[in-house]
């Protein structure tokens, strides 16, 4: 047994410096220039030679245990600092390893890499050299070898990990710089990829070293990102060793490889199963932002984008393009992002018009700019400092209009609001909405898919769903009344039907001609919401569609008898109380048409 007080210093001299002859030999022949019988013995001496060191220093372990008054930490097996880099992503390598040369580093390397520090220049040891052994089975092994990882892991305040590396001729790295297989960008790219490419994308030896230089950080410096590249240099050329900045690498390396293998797990689970719910789930974020404050200013808050791959390309506020205004705030996304999931619903042309969260103002016209005036008609009070969406492009008569458009309250006071988003802006048009205003954020994102989870944060967990995505033409409008609805009726309720889904619960929509006259939202009761809405509706509700997010639970002396007498014309509800027959009842007796969806739209 080899205790651990054994030391370099029991290795018999000519032992000792055979191992050392044979290591010069390998550093000053590429192995690439070897014959492979020249390889072979050359390798078999090293091994035999290891181990006759290890039998060496064994015997003389047993015999004299001894320890040492200090480790004697060496940075390579020639007395240098050693730097090791395998990179996917070779972006700014020339600067890297121009820079650690300069710095007396001995850049080791593989494959692709080695070639392109050479072209850059920079004297390479290519891993082989190290290793005995070219590189095999496809690429699958390379780096993974003890004299490697050995290098790496080695903690320079253990003896006995100083003196294993003695034994068996091995040298420590100082840096690992490595980043891995695009994974990533090969399972999302047009047209996907074939299983079997995409296993071979996953990368096996790249995260071994990031995670084995991780975990000895306070030895070994990793970085995963070329923007520290600079850092690291300017770290190494100073004098002073600092902690934090070795556990901050360490950090973003372990975040690195855990976001990679999400996505490796992700991608494996629809390949076998294909279920939205996994027993168990990751979802990366990255930060995109952090902001001011969040709801409120005593409360710190930050944007995260999701880095899942079902969200590549997908669209959202998220990766929406800010081109112009202030910086977006905690409540910012949350409104912009419930009028661009409301107004991309909408096939024609419309403008929504949003308030903490919920549309106060929705209309569409084939005219965008009578489409926008009637949005903001449908409730200029709570339109003003709200959030402006359109599903179409913003051109230049659009933006004058918005730029110019005056409150329907008085004729006088101009509209402000805090955002306007929309797919996309003619040149003239963000010049003029650029103009409106120097605090106006102006988004330009894209349209949400189909089909993506929705997640929710309660304490100690989250509740996961399919996202809302029944349009009207997803669903059948039941008429269970005596009286059937006109074809402008059906439009009427269908419009209302798809405005609602988008308002808080309980929710009350009126609408008429493609328009919102008035909605009620988030009231503890329905009848209330219901009251709401009527009020904002006024005169206009006679002959108006009326859309409920969910079932009435009483229909005389409540919300369907006031409905029906304040002059509504058509009701849409899902249905499912146990006193529909009550709301029939009372519809027929006030002619009031009413459409049963059997589809809820709560929205909590």
């Amino acid at each position: 047994m080899l205790g651990t007080a054994a030391s370099a210093a029991t290795i018999s001299p000519t032992t000792a410096h055979a191992a050392n002859t044979i290591r010069r030999a390998f550093h000053s022949n590429p192995f690439n220039s070897l014959s492979s019988s020249h390889h072979s013995i050359l390798c078999a001496r090293f091994r035999c030679l290891s181990l006759r060191s290890f039998t060496a220093v064994s015997t003389k372990a047993m015999s004299h245990p001894q320890t040492l008054d200090a480790p004697h930490p060496q940075s390579s097996a020639a007395g240098n600092k050693q730097a090791l880099i395998s990179l996917s992503d070779k972006k700014d390598l020339a600067l890297l390893g121009n820079g650690l040369q300069e710095l007396g580093y001995t850049i080791v390397s593989t494959g692709g890499t080695a070639s392109a520090l050479e072209n850059a220049g920079v004297s390479v040891t290519k891993v082989e050299q190290l290793t005995c052994f070219p590189e095999m089975l496809d690429g699958r092994v390379k780096t993974l070898h003890p004299n490697i990882h050995g290098g790496i892991l080695a903690r320079r305040d253990q003896k006995h990990h100083m003196e294993a590396l003695n034994k068996y001729g091995i040298g420590t790295f100082d840096v690992v710089v490595v980043n891995l297989y695009p994974f990533y960008d090969k399972v999302t790219s047009m047209g996907g990829i074939a299983f079997d490419d995409g296993i071979e994308n996953i990368d096996i030896g790249g995260p071994a070293m990031i995670r084995a230089a991780a975990k000895n950080h306070k030895d070994v410096l990793v970085v995963v990102d070329s923007q520290d590249y600079p850092a690291l240099l300017e770290f190494l050329e100073g004098s002073q060793d600092d902690q934090q900045f070795r556990r901050k690498l360490a950090w973003k390396a372990f975040e690195h490889v855990a976001s990679y293998d999400s996505a490796v797990s992700e991608w494996l689970w629809k390949q076998t199963v294909g279920d939205k719910f996994p027993p168990s789930l990751t979802v990366p974020l990255s930060l995109k932002s952090s902001l001011r404050y969040g709801e409120n200013p005593h409360q710190k808050a930050a944007f995260y984008v999701d880095k899942s791959l079902s969200e590549v390309n997908a669209g959202g506020i998220a990766t929406a393009i800010q081109h112009h205004g202030k910086e977006m705030s905690y409540n910012n996304y949350l409104d912009a992002d419930a009028a661009w999931n409301c107004v991309s619903e909408f096939r024609n042309p419309t403008c929504v018009v949003v308030k903490h969260t919920n549309p106060c103002g929705v209309a569409s016209r084939d005219d965008i700019l009578e489409a926008y005036r009637l949005a903001v008609k449908a409730d200029p009070v709570s339109a003003f400092g709200g959030i402006v969406a359109f599903n179409i492009e913003v051109d230049e008569a659009l933006a004058k209009e918005i730029r110019e458009f005056r409150s329907p309250t008085d004729g006088e006071t101009r509209m402000f609001y805090e955002i306007v988003v929309a797919p996309k802006y003619t040149e003239k048009g963000l010049e003029i909405l650029r103009g409106k205003s120097k605090t106006l954020r102006i988004l330009e994102a894209k349209k949400n898919e189909k089909g993506k989870l929705s997640l929710r944060q309660v304490g100690g967990g989250w509740l996961a769903q399919d996202s809302d995505d029944l349009t009207p033409e997803d669903i059948q409008f039941n008429v269970v009344s005596e009286k059937k609805p006109q074809d402008n009726e059906l439009c009427d309720a269908e419009f209302a039907w798809l405005c609602v889904k988008h308002v808080k619960s309980n929710a009350i929509v009126i609408a008429k001609d493609n328009r919102m006259l008035g909605m009620g939202s988030g009231q503890p009761n329905r009848l209330e919401s219901l009251r709401i809405a009527l009020r904002k509706a006024g005169d206009e509700v006679k002959g108006a569609a009326l859309a409920s997010d969910a079932f009435f639970p009483f229909a005389w002396k409540d919300a369907v008898e006031e409905a029906c007498e304040s002059g509504i014309g058509v009701i849409a509800e899902p249905g499912g109380s146990i006193r529909d027959g009550d709301a029939v009842d009372c519809c027929n007796k006030y002619g009031v048409s009413l459409l049963l969806t059997n589809v809820r739209h709560f929205k909590h």
